[in-house]
């Protein structure tokens, strides 16, 4: 353990919700909630607004609706979201080469490492300076924890929320720590927790005083060593400037269960290819394909291939998950997919080409059928509302099946909290949409609150557009 705090926490304030209400007047102040907003959709991020409500993150939208009926309910805008975590984690740098991203909101920094801090004094300085900075580069805030390890600094930051600064000093810790529920320390979810609740254990002293071999006994030698070190707030885990990525996925969740077998190729070919997408965005390649796949009953299943070879080719990956899909039955229905590759490299094995011809050559022969089935799929598709890009899909693959094929018509969906233009009224906001209308608020991140109008969901002077940049605050 150090002796001084120098491990900094950062966590941005409600970080989804505050970044909408920096770039939407209308909503500041307001409920927020940010997240799926189908059915089966669940919250993201609840505005702190929101939250005197009972709204939290991952509620069932369904539950947050009933909680507070009158908020704003928006789609995530993750490009906005990434630029804004790009801005804070320049600032992070600027402190020490010993940054640890945990999530786009997220992070460690070993503030020793950068030389900025050896003692409390400075250490306070240093934090104070980072929200300041925070503030005026993005106008959002963020909580800053301070302390000798990083567990200790995470529970400083949270204690620190909204928009604050908590600094641990050492040799306090476990005076700190013994009165806090044992949910606090990593590593204790709900099905530990009620292990310990029903052993008399509920509080971080009562770890300590429960003793090592008593934790390893009901726990396990690993988890019971690591939480009794916990407890004794023992961490000696460094700062880590790369975590590695092991592994890159995606996923959907269908509002309404899908039977149709080539309905559900053609959503496990569109997250293939999403999937190489997210894996040359990272200078990756994988050799495992991973198929995961959610049933109406909630069974889940994965499936996974491994390869000759590590490989980013889109044909490759989606023939796996092809063949993967073709041992699990889903005739009871779907109401979950996912594609993803493991084995990550930072090369390809150019001897995969072959493999990836072989692919695409079985891809034309089916081509013909999956045209002649588009047009029922292009309306289970828009009946179920089930992944954003499904009745795209359906036409891409239209195409693919040769000149016969007639392009499906594919109706413009607009989604609440995206950008938008009009060719009259400039940049504003899809509040809503339904009934062949959408609702647009015209307001900019530095303008005041603005007008609302309704058009049709095809008026061709109205396209979407690209998120406006915040304004830092003053």
């Amino acid at each position: 353990m150090r002796a001084a705090p120098t491990i900094l926490h950062l966590d941005m304030d409600a970080f989804y919700a505050s970044a909408e209400q920096a770039s939407k007047p209308s909503l500041r102040g307001k409920a927020v909630i940010v997240g799926g907003l189908g059915p089966r959709g669940v919250v993201a991020t609840a505005s702190y607004e929101a939250r005197r409500f009972g709204v939290h993150s991952a509620m069932p939208m369904g539950q947050a609706r009933r909680l507070a009926p009158n908020a704003a309910y928006l789609v995530p805008r993750f490009g906005l979201y990434r630029d804004i975590s790009e801005q804070v984690m320049g600032l992070l740098r600027e402190l020490s080469p010993l940054v640890e991203p945990l999530s786009l909101d997220e992070a460690f920094v070993d503030l020793e490492a950068g030389e900025v801090a050896w003692d409390t004094a400075s250490a306070l300085a240093v934090g104070e300076k980072l929200r300041a900075d925070i503030r005026a580069v993005t106008g959002l805030t963020g909580s800053v924890g301070l302390a000798a390890s990083k567990m200790l600094a995470k529970i400083a930051s949270e204690e620190a929320k909204p928009d604050g600064l908590r600094l641990i000093d050492p040799g306090t810790e476990r005076e700190l720590l013994a009165d806090k529920s044992v949910r606090i320390l990593p590593g204790v979810g709900p099905a530990t927790g009620d292990h310990l609740r029903r052993a008399g254990i509920t509080t971080v002293g009562d770890l300590a005083e429960a003793g090592e071999d008593e934790l390893v006994r009901l726990l396990g030698k690993a988890h019971g060593g690591h939480l009794y070190a916990m407890a004794l707030a023992v961490d000696e885990r460094p700062v880590v400037a790369e975590r590695e990525t092991k592994s890159v996925s995606v996923e959907d969740t269908f509002d309404v269960d899908i039977h149709d077998r080539v309905r559900v190729r053609l959503e496990v070919d569109r997250l293939a290819e999403r999937c190489v997408g997210r894996l040359r965005a990272g200078g990756h390649s994988g050799r495992t394909v991973v198929l995961k796949v959610r049933r109406y009953d909630f069974s889940t299943l994965t499936r996974s291939e491994t390869l000759r070879g590590p490989t980013d080719d889109p044909a490759v990956v989606r023939e796996a998950a092809a063949r993967l899909l073709e041992s699990v039955d889903t005739t009871g229905g779907v109401r979950l997919l996912g594609v993803g590759v493991s084995g990550l490299a930072d090369y390809t094995q150019e001897d995969l080409f072959a493999q990836a011809q072989a692919a695409e050559a079985a891809r034309v022969v089916e081509a013909t059928e999956v045209g002649a089935a588009g047009a029922a799929l292009g309306a289970e598709a828009q009946g179920a509302g089930g992944g954003a890009d499904a009745l795209a899909s359906v036409a891409d693959e239209q195409v693919a099946g040769g000149p016969e094929a007639e392009p499906e018509v594919v109706e413009r969906r607009w989604y609440a909290g995206h950008d938008v233009r009009h060719a009259e009224f400039g940049p504003g906001w899809v509040q809503g949409s339904g009934l062949g209308r959408v609702t647009v608020r015209f307001e900019t991140p530095g303008s005041a609150p603005g007008r609302v109008r309704t058009f049709r969901v095809d008026d061709p002077a109205l396209s979407p557009a690209e998120p406006l940049p915040l304004v830092a605050a003053e």
